[in-house]
């Protein structure tokens, strides 16, 4: 059974408190910058765990310091309550790992 997918209003709210993420393409967007390769690959690590622990995954690329993160819930064809989840605990983990720039 699929999720409902995410309201504009639901989706603002998200976007106000944190308001590095955006809407590109239909998903949540964000790219993080972290001081080298090793941190950013830390930060995928532990962020690929949380993924897996609740089974929602991201689609995300790594080029040395750079992080590039979309998330959408295929089964819902939008954004939704899972999505908004594993964003914040990205945030989480972010601040964990380093100051970003």
């Amino acid at each position: 059974m699929a999720l409902e997918k995410a309201t504009e209003t639901e989706i603002q709210a998200f976007i106000a408190k944190y308001d590095a993420w955006r809407i590109e393409g239909g998903k949540l967007h964000r790219e993080y910058i972290f001081n080298d390769f090793i941190e950013a690959f830390g930060f995928m690590t532990k962020a690929a765990l949380v993924a897996q622990s609740s089974n929602h995954h991201p689609e995300w690329s790594n080029v040395y310091k750079k992080v590039v993160v979309d998330l959408t819930t295929h089964e819902s064809a939008g954004i939704t309550q899972l999505d908004f989840e594993l964003a914040a605990k990205m945030e989480q983990l972010a601040d964990l790992t380093q100051d970003l720039q």
